[in-house]
Formats: structure tokens, C-alpha cells, sequence
């Protein structure tokens, strides 16, 4: 079998402490899994995100060195166990079909660090979930990458589940997926009774419907459908609807017939709360100091510092050791390096290229253009921060003369930066984008 082939091939190259420790405790869920896809659950959040974090990049690489093809690792927790349900809590084999399993039961409203950069957000979706269908329909929730989105639209998912409710939640990726093979296997109409019979549809990354027009005109008949009917629909995004390039002008103007509502990242108060948080979640005791030097030391991307979170512990349970504050500078500079070593220069290409709405091949080429020359400098500021590459290797790659022409570059989106406070919140966005794209790819 060849998962049992992938997990015997990492056990001989990690630490046998490490795979008795924790990889043994992985159990292969056969029925969600697919060829190209991997679901692995493990038997709570805490070991589900630390190992995902430490060796998940490396099972989908295993995977796809056996099967041939690209592979998507999953680690989840397993659900509790509970007691069945008496006849009026059963529901039919259709309602369940329905319902989605990928709903994270950990994520509520009553988890959710509620602070400046995210009150109305936070309180949009609780209104929605409160009364679906009634207020703000859609509501349409933007942000950078981590800063609580997806929260969010669980605990809209789970507060209406828990009511029994019927929810679907998927991210748009999955939708196109979904949608694909049931045109391929002629069950199209199966498909449509999925979503469109749901009382809560959550959409998840609704910005990746850019350029997918076939997709895009099964959507908007979906979306009209739910909203006719008065069942609730909440989406996600990066951005607000109108900028999101590619996408169809009468779907943008139904993004925005409910609510919009943004998050901003949180300020150093909120960033110590979520800390704060997530350590009482897990059962991790941090002093005041190291709380306040992650919070300090770290973007505000909160999936990165719930990684550091994790490893901490992680290490501390692994070793017996008390978690100190050189332990903690020693994680933060390890996941920097982890960093630097995933990120590909052509992926920074990729995701600048797409922002800008320009080619990626323009960005290398040797045009003069006004547009052009900005996407190759914000793309050498992003490498020289996010890569180990040296500036004259990105001389070399971008066919420059030599390393002065980066160090040009650098010395022109600094000054930018420090001077156009919108320009600074999108190279942010970049990077948050650009780290992101590595966790896809674990």
C-alpha cells in the first residue's frame, strides 16, 4: 500500500523518537482521501498542526515521488466521539451528504480574539449566524492572509450546525474541483442539488474565481439561487470585490448587495490576546516576556505564530525542557530559515504578476516601462527578504548588469515604502501572500 511504503520511507529519515512519538499516532482516513490528496488524522489539534508543520512538505514530496503526480497532504484532528443521537437529532443519509465535514471544530465565536482590527467583522458574522438569510446576505469578509477569516467562517458554520442547520463550507478551489468532476462524470445536476439546497453556504478564497469563466457563470446561478431562496452566503477574500481583476462585473455586484467587511491587522494589544489565546487553547504556559517578544518579533499573520506556538511546545514536550526565551529566538530564526529555503523566486514572479495584473514573463524581460520596472523592484525587495539569494544571484537571474542595479532597486521600494503608507500595506500583503503559497504547497 502505498501509504504504508511513504510512512516507512520517513521513518528511516527522521529521528526514531520523532516518528514513535508522534508519526505512529497518524491514522490514513481512506474514505475522504484521494489519489491526489492525503488526509491523515491525528488524535488532537495540538499534534495534528506540529506535525503538519514539521513534516508535511515532506509526506506530500513522498507522495508524489511514489504516486507521480502532485499531492496534497491533509493533517486533521479527529473528531471527539459521541453519543448517538436519539430519532429526532438523526438526520437522512442526504442531509449528511450535504453538511460539510471540513467544518474545524475548534473554530467558534467564543475562541475568536475580538479587538479594533477585526470588531466589525467579528460582529457582522455573528448577526449572520444569529439570523442566516435575514441580515446581510451576502456578507462578504476581506483581509490579508491570517488574520482571521476562515475563523470566522467556521464559527458561522459551527454556531448553525450545532442548531441543525444544513452547511456547506469549502474553499472556491474546491468548488471548481467539485464542480469539474461532476461535469466530467455527468452528474452535474447532483452537483447543483448539493449547493443549492444548503440553508448555509460559506466560500472560502472566493478571489481564485479570477479567469475561470465556465465556473464563474455555475456560481452566479448558484448564488441567485441561495439568495432567492433567502438561504445565507458568506465568502471570503484578499480583497474587496472590486479588485479583484478577472472577475465578472455582475458577480461583483452581487458580492456587494449585503455587507462588506474588512480585517486589518491586529495591533500589538490584539496580536498578545490571540497569544494569549492560543496558549490557553492548547494547555501551553508562556510567560509575559516571551508572549511579548513573539508578539513584537513577528508579522501579523496568525497562522505563523500559532506554528511557533506549536513547535514550542512541541520541542518543550520532546526534550523535557522548560520553553525559555533563547528557545523561543532559536524557533522564530529556524521558521525564518524554513522560510527562505521553501520560497522560489518564480513564485514571487508568479504572485507579483498576478497583483499587478501584468505577465510574468515582463517582469524578467528587459522592458523600460513604468509598470514593469515597479513589479521587478517590489519582486527583488520581496526575494532579498524572503530568500537566501544573494544580490548577485538576482542579478544574474533578472539579466542585470550587476549587484548595484538590486541594491537600486532595494534602496527605491524602501523609500517608497516609507513614504506611501498604501504602498506599504501592499508589500505587506505580498509577503503575507508569498508565505502562503508555501503553506499550499506543504
Amino acid at each position: 500500500m502505498i501509504v504504508q511504503e511513504v510512512l516507512e520511507r520517513l521513518r528511516e529519515e527522521i529521528p526514531k523518537e520523532e516518528y514513535d512519538h508522534f508519526i505512529r499516532n497518524l491514522r490514513f482516513d481512506g474514505e475522504q482521501s484521494k489519489i491526489d490528496h492525503i488526509i491523515f488524522t491525528a488524535p488532537n489539534i495540538l499534534l495534528a498542526k506540529w506535525i503538519k508543520t514539521k513534516y508535511g512538505k515532506k509526506l506530500a514530496q513522498l507522495f508524489e515521488l511514489k504516486t507521480g503526480r502532485e499531492t496534497r497532504v491533509e493533517i486533521v484532528p479527529a473528531l471527539p466521539s459521541q453519543t448517538p443521537p436519539d430519532e429526532h437529532q438523526k438526520t437522512s443519509e442526504t442531509h449528511t451528504e450535504r453538511c460539510s465535514t471540513k467544518i474545524n471544530p475548534t473554530y467558534t465565536f467564543e475562541n475568536f480574539v475580538v479587538g479594533s482590527s477585526n470588531q466589525f467583522a467579528y460582529t457582522a458574522s455573528l448577526s449572520v449566524a444569529e439570523r442566516p438569510g435575514k441580515v446581510y446576505n451576502p456578507l462578504f469578509i476581506y483581509g490579508g492572509v491570517g488574520l482571521g477569516k476562515t475563523h470566522l467562517l467556521h464559527a458561522i458554520g459551527n454556531y448553525n450546525l450545532q442548531r441543525g442547520r444544513v452547511v456547506i463550507y469549502v474553499t472556491i478551489e474546491q468548488f471548481m474541483n467539485d464542480f469539474t468532476d461532476h461535469l466530467r462524470n455527468q452528474t452535474i445536476e447532483r452537483f447543483r442539488d448539493k449547493y443549492r439546497e444548503c440553508d448555509i453556504l460559506l466560500i472560502d478564497d472566493v478571489q481564485f474565481l479570477s479567469g475561470k469563466e465556465r465556473t464563474q457563470e455555475e456560481f452566479f446561478h448558484t448564488f441567485n439561487e441561495l439568495h432567492n431562496a433567502e438561504k445565507q452566503i458568506v465568502l471570503t477574500s484578499d480583497k474587496h470585490p472590486k479588485e479583484i481583476v478577472g472577475l465578472e462585473d455582475r458577480l461583483k455586484s452581487r458580492f456587494e448587495w449585503g455587507l462588506i467587511a474588512d480585517i486589518q491587522p491586529p495591533e500589538l494589544e490584539t496580536k498578545i490576546a490571540i497569544i494569549k489565546k492560543k496558549c490557553e487553547l492548547n494547555k501551553i504556559e508562556l510567560d509575559n516576556e516571551i508572549i511579548n517578544y513573539i508578539a513584537t518579533n513577528m508579522d501579523s499573520n496568525i497562522r505563523e505564530i500559532e506554528g511557533v506556538i506549536n513547535k514550542l511546545n512541541a520541542y518543550s514536550t520532546l526534550v523535557n525542557q522548560k520553553i525559555t526565551l533563547d528557545l523561543v529566538k532559536s524557533v522564530i530564526s529556524e521558521q525564518r530559515k524554513e522560510w527562505q529555503k521553501s520560497i522560489q523566486l518564480k513564485d514571487i514572479v508568479q504572485i507579483v504578476a498576478a497583483e499587478l495584473n501584468i505577465k510574468p514573463s515582463e517582469i524578467r524581460s528587459k522592458s523600460r516601462s513604468r509598470r514593469v520596472v515597479s513589479a521587478r523592484r517590489i519582486v527583488i525587495y520581496l526575494a532579498r527578504n524572503l530568500t537566501p539569494n544573494s544580490m548577485p544571484a538576482l542579478a544574474q537571474f533578472f539579466g542585470m548588469k550587476d549587484h548595484t542595479s538590486v541594491s537600486h532597486a532595494m534602496k527605491k521600494v524602501k523609500e517608497q515604502i516609507k513614504k506611501d503608507p498604501k504602498f506599504r500595506l501592499m508589500i505587506e500583503e505580498l509577503e503575507h501572500k508569498v508565505k502562503s503559497n508555501v503553506n499550499k504547497c506543504e
